[in-house]
């Protein structure tokens, strides 16, 4: 198959991976309650750090992350690096409006991380670093995804990755749209702090 048949393979690749609700597949698993019925209701995370299982929501966090460098790594493998950017888009799709569950999923920065990993490690580094000394300083874990996500374009363009940097700030865009609710908690002084149940 060309590269250029790979294209829309990595995007579907993507959005499938991109799809499995881990958070509700370990949680359930686990014999918790329904994750959607606690906290925000969101499958990520943050919120299955809610049901007070620490290993569960670390677990989660990491398969949420390698479920998107997983997909790059094979489009890029087998169709080079535009199908790797595709699946990274399709995993990150795939993540945020899952079909399984109706197109309800997470809001992304666990496979934003795991995308970047995939594609340029140095920014995932960046990504990280940015997230814990926000979250340090705020103990905000929306706030921190946010900050460290509007930094992460202008670093992949400074390192000179033009094409990454575009489609991170479209990743972005859609992040921030997703925390749209947790924005305006922030707003408000509402928002529920790291630790909080």
């Amino acid at each position: 198959m060309s590269p250029e048949a790979w294209l829309p393979v990595g995007l579907i690749i993507g959005y499938l991976l991109g799809s499995i609700p881990f958070g509700l597949v370990l949680t359930k698993l686990a014999g918790t309650q329904d994750l959607r019925s606690i906290g925000s209701g969101n499958i990520g995370a943050t919120n299955v750090l809610r049901t007070g299982r620490k290993g569960l929501a670390a677990a989660t966090l990491l398969c949420d992350a390698m479920k998107g460098t997983l997909a790059v790594i094979i489009a890029g493998y087998f169709g080079g690096p535009n199908a790797a950017m595709l699946a990274a888009l399709g995993a990150f799709l795939g993540h945020l409006f899952p079909v399984w569950l109706k197109f309800r999923g997470g809001k992304g920065v666990a496979v934003y991380i795991g995308v970047l990993i995939g594609l340029f490690w140095p920014a995932a580094v960046l990504f990280c670093l940015l997230w814990l000394a926000t979250a340090a300083i705020s103990r905000y874990s929306s706030l921190s995804a946010l900050v460290a996500s509007l930094a992460t374009p202008i670093f992949l363009w400074w390192f000179g990755h033009p094409a990454l940097a575009a489609l991170f700030a479209g990743l972005t865009l859609l992040l921030v749209y997703m925390h749209r609710e947790n924005i305006g908690r922030l707003q408000a002084g509402t928002e529920g702090r790291i630790g909080q149940k």
